[in-house]
């Protein structure tokens, strides 16, 4: 039998978790209100990583577990905002007849 505190590991419920950059947190409330965390955890996530990788990536958002670690990983990258990706998409050379006066 699963306990509801195994599915509800999200860092900004989890009192253990110690924070990080306000981006972090930022991801975790659109992934939140987005619905990206209901529901229960089955979908298992594993991989091996670098020891530096993982040892840094905790350090710079100061979470301990490795679930949460991975979590909060895949909600950054899941509402990430593409804004610089779409305006380096319009760079490019405005044609010589172009006013620029006003």
């Amino acid at each position: 039998m699963k306990r509801s505190s195994q599915t509800d590991v999200s860092p900004r419920r989890n009192p253990g978790f110690v924070g990080g950059s306000s981006k972090f947190r930022e991801a975790m409330a659109i992934a939140e209100s987005e619905g990206l965390l209901r529901g229960e955890r089955t979908q298992v996530v594993r991989g091996r990583m670098p020891e530096a990788l993982v040892a840094r990536a905790k350090k710079r958002t100061g979470i301990t577990s490795d679930t949460e670690l991975i979590e909060v990983a895949l909600a950054n990258l899941a509402v990430e905002d593409d804004y610089a990706n779409w305006l380096l998409s319009r760079r490019g050379v405005i044609s010589r007849e172009t006013d620029l006066e006003f």
